[in-house]
């Protein structure tokens, strides 16, 4: 089987080593993984393309730092328009116009009975943004929901692997950067050992 994994950064890449696989630093941001994430499919043909980073947890969910997620939902939260009532996204957006009208994106290849958690997340270029709809997301990051739409355009195996490295707080400036993705790395070769046997 052959896999390609997709660190958003460097920095998130620093400790994984195997033999076999793919592995491709996508940049940050929704441009850049769409752009990334289009060429690994074309470019290596994977089996399966997996996305693996760190991400803010938001103060209600149920996860705390260090904590690794499969990702089974990606929204594109800042997708949208703000009006006299606040912000709106797009998707609900009451506009006289014919367009795609998308919200959440599934990714449908989570494997049955996996052990690991599983997260609903939301993707921000504009990361702890304090206008956009949290009630129904764990999780935020800059990159998953360009990786998805992309792979579901494209009809692409894919999982997206995060580690969680802070709270989704403008006030609290602590993270565990090295603390999250070394628990990142070390369950993305648990995952590997799943998919490969």
């Amino acid at each position: 089987m052959k896999i390609a994994v997709l660190f958003p950064t460097q920095t998130e890449a620093s400790l994984f080593q195997r033999e076999g696989i793919i592995t491709i630093v996508s940049g940050v941001g929704l441009t850049a993984t769409a752009h990334a994430t289009l060429r690994a499919i074309y470019e290596y043909e994977p089996d399966m393309l997996i996305m693996a980073g760190i991400a803010g947890a938001y103060p209600h969910s149920s996860f705390k730092v260090g904590d690794v997620a499969l990702v089974e939902s990606e929204v594109e939260g800042d997708l949208g328009f703000f009006t006299p009532d606040g912000f709106t996204h797009l998707a609900h957006l009451p506009i006289d116009m014919e367009f795609e009208r998308r919200h959440t994106l599934s990714c449908p290849f989570i494997p049955a009975g996996t052990e690991f958690a599983r997260a609903r997340s939301m993707s921000l270029n504009a990361a702890m943004a304090h206008y956009v709809d949290t009630e129904f997301v764990d999780l935020e990051n800059m990159e998953g929901a360009a990786f998805f739409y992309t792979c579901l355009q494209e009809e692409q195996p894919f999982l997206e692997l995060r580690a969680i490295s802070n709270f989704v707080n403008v006030d609290n400036d602590e993270w565990d950067m090295q603390g999250s993705i070394k628990a990142m790395t070390a369950a993305l070769h648990h995952l590997l050992d799943d998919i490969q046997h």
